[in-house]
């Protein structure tokens, strides 16, 4: 979701959003599914799906069920070892309407997984930790492959159940409403001596409840008024049982909002203006910094204001021109004001700062796009991006010892910054079975504070796709393949060269160049249908570093990866 529209979902919606939401259904009286398997060579990973579902005047269900079983996977020249996994998730989704005004849904999802993490992310003293910020390999490396998921490693649990409704008043008027409650459990298991590694040295639940109220009316042909309100309540409980101070303490958050938002659409020309009002209110207990150790009670009120507008024009020539302005306020997050302590997935400490203010920040964003019948295309976006009180992580110059291991140390902060940047995307069609895609990002971070750099902003880079598609169906005795595919793709990442050596724990990591091969095609038989994929990752095997993932401090990024596998539609 981009523009506008995006106020109808809590966060800073300055940038586009990603809605994730299941599919609708297919309404079809006879049970239809699909089956499918796959195995990627990096990891020696094997993964299964079955999904099935049916549409009766009665009830509309689909089920859905996954396994997947990986092991240690590997980089251009050595093995990241313990850096397995387990996954096994399951979903029901039920609908039903009612005389046609009245749609409701019923979705229930259980996710559930077992991660390793690299044993060489996690050091047990000062020294080995300063060898391994820059050693070209990890500590602990062993050449050899394994499935065996040992500490450090993690266990983390999601159940979420959501009931929605869709009701019409009228074919111009309708109300949407929802309601879901999350559970949410995770363990981080630590390497610890005397046989406790198997105790966690984190343990916590989350319970978030959420209701949602959407009024959409169309007032007129070209114009329609959306409105709705928003309240979350999440209770977050850390267990008693690790022995250490947890990451984040416990905590209960109630946040509620309001919003509406217009928009007019002519037949050259769009336009949408629209307001967002949060209210959060956070209380904290945590436990003191210093000793003695002593509770420590915050309250804190949030009010969180959202303007946004937009409009688009037809230039003539299929050429249109889009313009969207915005200004947002941010509180700091709870890991932002009160963490403290292992940040496990990623290797590092992390302190919050319960000084932090609220960010306040205004973009504005210009896109042209354009098309020359069906053989060419392009999109274009620049964005300028003013925040103040900018809340970041900043690598100290510390390195600390902890009852947990040794590990760099990461503090939040707040500057003034601006955020720049473009980005181009063209696609040529070179002849009927043969399109081409071209696209390019570049961003600026700038802390105007201290007038420096901002850290952690993704690198430029540069893509480019050139896919064939086969026209004609080939037989296959009684059968054939049909929607054959094959591209091949080329994406330079270039260094992140506005940074300063200084600012991080080491230089940001050299560009590096991947290629991306994957073919697909469809094989019929009868009613029935077979969907087979082939993927080939970092064909060359490039060894490289991913400046935006933080596992960087200590080991290069996956090498090499063959994917295969098949979909059986019945």
């Amino acid at each position: 979701l981009k523009g506008v529209s995006t106020l109808a979902y809590s966060g800073s919606n300055l940038g586009g959003l990603i809605l994730v939401e299941p599919n609708r259904i297919l309404h079809e009286p006879h049970v239809h599914g699909r089956a499918s398997y796959f195995f990627e060579s990096n990891g020696r990973s094997n993964g299964l799906n079955l999904e099935m579902q049916q549409y009766t005047p009665a009830l509309g269900w689909k089920i859905n069920g996954t396994l997947k079983k990986s092991g240690d996977q590997k980089t251009a020249d050595y093995f990241l070892n313990n850096t397995g996994r387990r996954e096994a998730n399951t979903a029901l989704q039920l609908e039903k309407v009612f005389a046609d005004k009245l749609f409701t849904e019923l979705y229930f999802s259980s996710f559930n997984t077992t991660l390793g993490i690299l044993r060489g992310s996690h050091l047990g003293n000062l020294t080995d930790l300063e060898e391994a910020l820059v050693r070209d390999e990890p500590l602990f490396t062993e050449d050899k492959f394994s499935y065996k998921l040992e500490a450090p490693k993690q266990e983390v649990h999601h159940q979420l159940l959501s009931l929605g409704a869709k009701y019409f008043f009228r074919e111009h008027q309708w109300l949407e409403l929802k309601m879901a409650t999350q559970f949410n459990s995770r363990k981080e298991f630590d390497v610890r001596r005397s046989g406790r590694s198997e105790i966690p040295a984190l343990s916590l639940k989350q319970l978030s409840c959420f209701a949602d109220g959407k009024y959409h009316h169309r007032l007129r042909k070209d114009l329609v008024l959306n409105m709705g309100s928003q309240l979350n309540f999440i209770d977050n409980t850390n267990r008693i049982e690790t022995g250490i101070l947890p990451l984040i303490p416990d905590y209960l958050a109630v946040e509620s909002g309001l919003f509406a938002w217009i928009n007019n659409e002519g037949e050259k020309s769009f336009y949408e203006f629209g307001v967002r009002y949060d209210h959060i209110h956070q209380s904290v207990p945590t436990i003191s910094r210093t000793t003695p150790r002593e509770i420590e009670r915050f309250t804190n009120s949030f009010h969180n204001l959202n303007l946004a507008a937009g409009g688009r024009f037809d230039l003539g020539g299929q050429i249109s021109l889009s313009l969207n302005a915005g200004f947002v306020t941010r509180n700091p997050a709870i890991n932002e004001l009160y963490s403290r302590g292992l940040h496990q997935g990623v290797g590092g400490i992390e302190e919050g700062n319960p000084e932090l203010l609220s960010e306040k920040s205004f973009k504005s964003t210009i896109g042209i796009n354009g098309q020359q019948g069906k053989a060419f295309s392009f999109e274009s976006l620049i964005y300028y991006h003013r925040i103040n009180d900018f809340i970041y992580l900043r690598p100290s110059d510390e390195t600390r010892l902890t009852i947990r291991g040794a590990f760099p140390v990461f503090g939040y902060e707040q500057t003034d910054a601006t955020i720049f940047g473009f980005d181009l995307l063209s696609r040529l069609e070179l002849s009927p079975r043969v399109d081409a895609k071209v696209a390019f990002s570049y961003l600026r971070g700038r802390d105007q504070t201290l007038g420096i750099p901002l850290i952690f902003m993704p690198p430029n880079n540069l893509l480019f796709n050139v896919t064939y598609h086969l026209v004609n169906p080939v037989k296959l005795g009684k059968n054939q393949l049909q929607n054959l595919e094959v591209s091949l793709e080329s994406k330079i990442t270039f260094r992140q060269g506005n940074l300063l050596n200084e600012q991080d724990f080491k230089p940001a990591p050299d560009g590096y160049h991947l290629m991306t091969l994957k073919s697909s095609t469809d094989l019929h038989l009868g009613k029935n249908r077979i969907r087979f994929f082939a993927r080939a990752d970092n064909i060359f095997n490039v060894a490289y570093r991913d400046y935006l993932n933080r596992q960087r401090y200590f080991a290069d990024d996956l090498g090499f990866n063959a994917a295969v596998g098949a979909t059986f539609h019945f």
